[in-house]
């Protein structure tokens, strides 16, 4: 039997780097430039992100991020922000949630701003912590979850290589009120990597 991992005692990078973007940990201060990002995006954002449901103030957005920050140290949830390196713009944020230490399994969740997207920034941001999540976490598994119905989301993780393990029907209420579909993508130590 494997030796517990004790998550505390993992020392895990920060921050990571692809070709066109800075990919870190939320830091104290990045809740007005997240704000922004939501804001310009929220009509876009509604029908799939909870925090997207009404206007977040300045101050809402940074207590997020303290938060964020405090649980990446803690790595139970592991918040990304991502950033273009050339001009510093705020893109949008990803990470790594509903982690399992045992099993080395992790969700990848995202989101871009509006201004960002169809750059395939996301997708970048999407093997680059695919990447992260294999050589610095040594996963086993790696999932994208989305609505049914939220065909830019799916195809980002079919352009970053993940594979469709299947579609859970009627297994949520999405925010319009109706019975959603959820799919679910992977790639799996062995089998994709």
């Amino acid at each position: 039997m494997a030796e517990p991992v004790i998550p505390i005692l993992l020392d895990i990078p920060e921050s990571i780097e692809s070709e066109r973007l800075l990919i870190r940990a939320a830091q104290w201060g990045d809740g007005v430039k997240m704000n922004e990002a939501i804001m310009e995006s929220l009509n876009e954002l509604q029908p799939w992100m909870i925090f997207a449901q009404k206007a977040q103030t300045p101050e809402e957005s940074e207590i997020f991020v303290r938060e964020a920050r405090i649980n990446y140290l803690k790595r139970t949830n592991m918040h990304m922000n991502i950033y273009n390196k050339a001009d510093g713009t705020f893109v949008g944020c990803s990470g790594l949630h509903h982690i399992d230490w045992d099993v080395r399994a992790f969700e990848m969740g995202y989101w871009i701003r509006t201004s960002c997207s169809g750059k395939g920034y996301m997708t970048e941001a999407v093997n680059a912590i695919t990447d992260f999540a294999i050589h610095e976490l040594g996963a086993n598994r790696i999932e994208i979850r989305c609505s049914g119905r939220n065909a830019k989301s799916a195809a980002v993780a079919e352009r970053a290589g993940y594979k469709l393990d299947g579609v859970l029907r009627l297994n949520t209420r999405g925010f319009d009120g109706e019975l959603h579909d959820s799919k679910v993508y992977a790639k799996v130590r062995g089998a994709e990597y």
